[in-house]
């Protein structure tokens, strides 16, 4: 089901729009969303069987597709089955779109910039994409290259960790003694409030015209981020000026 999404101004490919009536980037609850069942895989898969999987992704995301506001792009580490779920997905009236694995992106640079990059060049601009997994150091590069929105689980999945996230890092509790004692409930509701101070940060950032200057400053806080920048700025750089405002 096509979803309402205005693109109010750009700061580089990143967006701030409005998703009926929420400010995007955002933060968003799977618990609240409609999303269309899909087949999911492992990342480092054989081809054939993500291409099965894409397959009846697609077949389930087209069965009564007016009761779903949202599907998932499949194709494991495959760029191309990535993009061909994601335009069938399009087509069949989707534009509101969760990218899957998105915690083995991380661990993979090259793979997460060049996906997002040619999923967003794909996309037509009234589609969005939602981040399924992210830590907040990383949240101001993904929205840079284009991301409009997170899931909250990490906040809950951290805190089963018994890990605090900041805005630059994640700290070990059991490392880092940051608190006396602190239940898990409490835990998930600091890590819940960082993703939403980050998300606001952003937005503040995207409005001022200043989100590359978070990006960087962001950047150092682990190898991946650093490595991803890096890979933004060497291999697509085209995306990246084609999108900045000249003044």
């Amino acid at each position: 089901m096509i979803r309402k999404f205005e693109i109010k101004s750009h700061d580089g490919p990143s967006r701030l729009g409005k998703l009926e009536g929420e400010i995007t980037p955002k933060l968003f609850d799977r618990k609240t969303m409609k999303i269309a069942p899909s087949v999911g895989s492992s990342y480092n898969i054989d081809k054939e069987i993500a291409e099965m999987n894409v397959k009846q992704t697609l077949e389930n995301a087209k069965e009564n597709v007016d009761e779903w506001d949202y599907a998932v792009i499949q194709g494991s580490k495959y760029v191309d089955l990535r993009i061909k779920c994601a335009k069938e997905l399009e087509e069949i009236g989707y534009n509101g779109f969760l990218i899957a694995n998105s915690d083995e992106l991380l661990l993979h640079p090259k793979d997460l910039v060049n996906l997002v990059v040619k999923l967003k060049n794909a996309l037509k601009p009234t589609s969005f994409l939602i981040f399924t997994f992210a830590e907040p150091s990383f949240m101001p590069l993904l929205s840079y290259m284009g991301i409009d929105g997170f899931l909250i689980d990490s906040a809950s999945y951290y805190s089963y960790l018994n890990d605090f996230m900041s805005p630059t890092k994640t700290y070990d509790l059991d490392e880092y003694a940051l608190f006396d004692e602190i239940s898990r409930e409490k835990l998930e509701e600091y890590n819940l409030k960082t993703l939403d101070f980050v998300v606001r940060e952003i937005q503040a950032h995207i409005k001022n015209k200043s989100l590359r200057n978070l990006v960087e400053e962001r950047s150092t806080t682990t190898p991946q981020n650093i490595s991803a920048l890096k890979i933004l700025d060497k291999n697509h750089m085209e995306y990246l000026l084609e999108n900045t405002q000249l003044y």
